[in-house]
């Protein structure tokens, strides 16, 4: 196949959403003969039929149908983009939009958000929080500007992505005042036995902080396990069990829940990415996010 023609996809979309070549062409202000025209010339490009006739009317087929849904994905970026540069002179912000991993813990994420707002130029920040898997194609067809992960890029995925390293730190173990004066002993020897919230599975961290326990023949009983950080620190607050979150933002924990650190240990590392399309970080907001990141909340690390 030749390359992508994009004024016969342009046709073939509008087609498409308005219903009929009729209909196409009161929007396109083009006759019928020559919109087919150009239908049949995409169709033989493609080397698919993109529509059956049913009756009177046309139908995508399923080639069709996907060829829709890359159009629709091609041609709604297309209007953002025009609809930026349209505003640009009335001084809008520009839009950064990012995906969080539900498993990278809100501090963090404000924390390394919070530079890219403050930026001499306007920009607006779009934030979504879901699964990496979710974000790692959203990023493919550039919804997103950049990810924020607990872990690389998943291997395996035919996605062309840069893994950067924005930072590491160790754990540090909380518990309510009350939990804490039950399980006083030395750490991590205080968590023989006592009730321990995990995060959940899909968090990376989690193989290793298993391992460590394993390795140090610590067995704590373990009562809840989430996916949601912030629901495990309340009910970590709640004193219904210790929890660990990272040592870099320890002192925002001790303060918003109220909970005090039981011990801490490097020997289980978490390590926090900014996942993006460029190989070397360019855009203002993401150079600010990985300058604090390395200068603040971590220290100095390298890319991966």
């Amino acid at each position: 196949m030749s390359g992508l023609n994009y004024k016969h996809l342009r046709y073939f979309w509008t087609v498409a959403k308005a219903g009929s070549i009729a209909r196409a062409c009161e929007r396109l202000h083009l006759t019928p003969q020559t919109i087919s025209g150009q239908l049949s010339a995409f169709e033989n490009a493609l080397g698919y039929k993109l529509f059956v006739r049913v009756g009177r009317r046309l139908e995508l087929s399923e080639a069709g149908r996907l060829v829709l849904s890359y159009a629709d994905e091609i041609f709604t970026v297309g209007e953002e983009l025009e609809d930026v540069l349209r505003h640009r002179g009335g001084g809008l912000p520009l839009q950064f939009k990012v995906g969080v991993a539900d498993s990278v813990p809100k501090s963090i994420a404000y924390r390394l958000l919070e530079p890219a707002v403050s930026l001499p130029e306007p920009l607006r920040i779009v934030c979504r929080e879901g699964k990496l898997a979710s974000h790692m194609a959203d990023l493919a067809i550039h919804r997103l500007d950049l990810v924020i992960a607990d872990g690389p890029m998943p291997s395996g995925l035919s996605i062309r992505g840069f893994n950067h390293l924005l930072g590491e730190c160790g754990l540090t173990f909380f518990a309510s005042p009350a939990l804490a004066r039950r399980h006083k002993s030395r750490f991590p020897g205080n968590l023989d036995g006592a009730p321990l919230l995990l995060p959940g599975e899909e968090a990376a961290v989690r193989p290793g902080l298993m391992q460590w326990l394993e390795g140090i023949a610590v067995r704590p009983r373990i009562v809840g396990e989430f996916d949601d950080g912030a629901l495990m620190k309340a009910f970590g607050q709640a004193g219904i069990g210790i929890f660990a979150a990272p040592s870099a933002i320890a002192a925002e924990v001790r303060r918003q829940y109220g909970v005090v650190s039981i011990g801490s240990t490097d020997a289980v590392i978490e390590r926090f990415y900014a996942i993006s399309v460029e190989r070397r970080l360019s855009h203002p907001a993401v150079v600010a996010i990985s300058s604090m990141a390395r200068k603040e909340l971590f220290g100095s690390k390298r890319d991966s």
